[in-house]
């Protein structure tokens, strides 16, 4: 999965510096691009961190899911995370709010993205 960021280092200081995740690859590709690849602690689907290049790329982020919810982060510590969510940058749309599925709150990125934060029921 690929998430649009303004710069590289911006991505990395988020999810890597910010949320705890892992850096699994930062790889110098020439002309100023990198594959850059970021992995939440306890397993689950990588992030591809894309520069924003032109002004359609540019103009994408923070709206890659049309304004819906695009990207679901998975805890077994709903509260702790959260807190490093918001400590790395994040905020809240809404207090998390409990479903048979587990509990539950969107929240977006710095760059405005939405996500759902998912912890146990």
């Amino acid at each position: 999965m690929t998430l649009v960021v303004p710069s590289y280092d911006e991505g990395i200081a988020f999810f890597v510096e910010g949320l705890g995740w892992r850096l699994g690859s930062d790889e110098d590709q020439g002309g100023g691009k990198r594959w850059v690849v970021v992995e939440p602690p306890d397993g689950g689907s990588a992030l591809l961190l894309a520069r924003a290049v032109g002004p359609e790329q540019q103009a994408a982020i923070g709206r890659q899911a049309g304004g819906r919810v695009g990207f679901f982060l998975r805890t077994a510590d709903f509260e702790g995370t959260a807190a490093r969510l918001r400590t790395a940058g994040a905020w809240f749309e809404q207090e998390p709010r409990h479903e048979a599925y587990g509990t539950v709150a969107v929240w977006r990125d710095p760059w405005g993205n939405r996500w759902d934060l998912l912890g146990p029921p």
